[in-house]
């Protein structure tokens, strides 16, 4: 794991208020997940979604990092959305976070629209209906940013996918279907599909976990 950096310290202290686990769990993610990477991919302002939110880290993250997004947090676990509310009201960030239902896929017009570590845990029919969805939600010049891990170095897929299934089966702290990561080839290709300009870049040197990043841009 990496240090947290200055933002992430910030994020971390606006839970100061959750319980003991879900502290934990933030400060894990803010130290594993390339947070800095996932800010400088995503437009200074406009209007974000981030899909699939849960905790609402990477939400604040987007918010202390530019003034000028709206944020909006979606996810299935209203529990977590607790959390996510209680940490912007003490941060003091307008970041607005609703729970949908299961199946719900993005919708509407967004600038934006981040989905961190989230695909992986709905199969891959639903994950790629995801991909469409978002694709399809964006504004003129909007821009999706997936971030997931990728299938090699092997050994650090197989850390990453040992400790996904500890999350979902054992400490129960992720919803899902299931942990099936999705090589980033299948991502690029479905963003492509849809008339997205692809880039992707490899964020797993200096990291125990294999990160990649996938950022497609609607044209103008």
């Amino acid at each position: 794991m990496t240090k947290v950096d200055a933002v992430g310290q910030r994020v971390r202290a606006a839970y100061a208020g959750a319980p003991r686990t879900e502290r934990l769990h933030v400060a894990a993610r803010l130290r594993s997940c390339p947070m800095r990477a996932i800010a400088d991919a995503t437009p200074p302002s406009g209007r974000v979604l981030d899909f699939g939110c849960g905790h609402g880290a990477v939400a604040l993250y987007l918010a202390f990092t530019s003034a000028a997004r709206e944020i909006t947090g979606m996810d299935v676990d209203g529990a977590k959305l607790v959390h996510a509310r209680a940490a912007a009201d003490l941060a003091g960030l307008p970041i607005g976070f609703e729970q949908v239902p299961p199946l719900y896929r993005p919708a509407g017009e967004w600038d934006a629209i981040t989905i961190v570590d989230v695909l992986y845990l709905l199969g891959e029919d639903a994950a790629l209906d995801v991909i469409d969805g978002a694709a399809a939600a964006l504004a003129s010049g909007g821009v999706v940013v997936i971030k997931e891990i990728d299938v090699r170095p092997r050994w650090k897929y197989w850390l990453a996918a040992g400790q996904e299934h500890a999350a979902t089966k054992l400490v129960r702290i992720t919803k899902g279907t299931g942990v099936q990561f999705l090589p980033p080839r299948q991502i690029v290709d479905r963003l492509l599909t849809a008339g997205l300009h692809v880039e992707q870049h490899s964020l797993h040197r200096g990291r125990l976990h294999p990160h990649h990043l996938i950022v497609g841009r609607k044209a103008a």
